[in-house]
């Protein structure tokens, strides 16, 4: 009971997270159960990738009503395409490097090393991005290959998007942050059912009750619904400095799981 009560509110504050800041939410539940330490590295990463799919169908969808988007929707159709082939790229990476690792333990500490300078990085851009000139890239094959590595980040650290989307998304294509919100959910959704697609073709769904898998994916809409209402009522400004602040407890608790899972 406790881990469940654990994983439905962590799923759900998350959810609230990165629905306001398009980052979806995954890069809050992947790090902040693993340091819980309530189930394996396996588990979580399943968990928070169904529970962030289901948050960003529900936000894509709510966006998406009554709205067309006719000069932005070739380039989000590639990046969905080319998030697709990351994610099964991403999950078949997990899958090998679970398999290598003499300690199961030590793929989550990969994970928490990875997401901690993937996150940083994108710390420090998000900060100077005032001062770096962006691009606007159209060619298909381009929008297809940082769709991929977008996908790939997203599979293989079981955090949906995370802010690396949304920097990628201000660099490759100069979107504000709003414009860049909404593309990122797309990106998660194709991402996230290309990852768990793979998961279950190759039989490799770890043990987890079905129940715990509804009962997050329910949070984590209801998370993503009341975001949606918080990021309409709220400035450019503000997201960024709430983004911004995620990142930094982010980056915290990568550090505390890479201790945890080499101890």
């Amino acid at each position: 009971m406790t881990t469940y009560v654990i994983c439905i509110a962590v799923s759900f504050l998350a959810s609230v997270a990165g629905s306001i800041c398009g980052i979806g939410g995954g890069v809050l539940i992947k790090p902040v159960l693993d340091a819980f330490g309530a189930l394996d590295v396996a588990s979580i990463s399943f968990l928070s990738g169904c529970t962030v799919l289901s948050m960003s169908c529900y936000s894509v969808l709510k966006a998406g009503r009554g709205r067309t988007d006719k000069d932005g929707s070739s380039i989000k159709a590639l990046l969905a395409a080319g998030s697709v082939l990351g994610g099964i790229a991403g999950k078949t990476l997990f899958r090998h490097i679970s398999e290598m690792a003499a300690n199961p333990q030590h793929t989550g500490a990969v994970q928490a090393a990875c997401l901690f300078f993937v996150t940083l990085g994108t710390a420090v851009y998000t900060i100077q991005k005032a001062h770096i000139r962006t691009c606007r890239m159209q060619k298909p094959l381009a929008c297809l290959f940082v769709g991929g590595g977008l996908g790939i980040c997203s599979s293989f650290l079981g955090i949906g998007g995370g802010p690396i989307n949304l920097a990628a998304l201000f660099h490759f294509f100069s979107m504000d942050t709003k414009e860049a919100a909404q593309s990122s959910l797309y990106i998660i959704v194709f991402s996230q059912a290309a990852s768990l697609f793979t998961t279950l073709a190759t039989g490799t769904t770890p043990a987890v009750r079905p129940e715990l898998i509804a009962c997050m994916a329910v949070s984590g809409v209801a998370g993503g619904a009341v975001g949606r209402n918080i990021s309409a009522r709220i400035g450019e400004e503000a997201l960024n400095r709430l983004l911004i602040g995620l990142m930094a407890v982010i980056m915290g608790i990568c550090v505390f799981n890479v201790q945890r899972y080499l101890h």
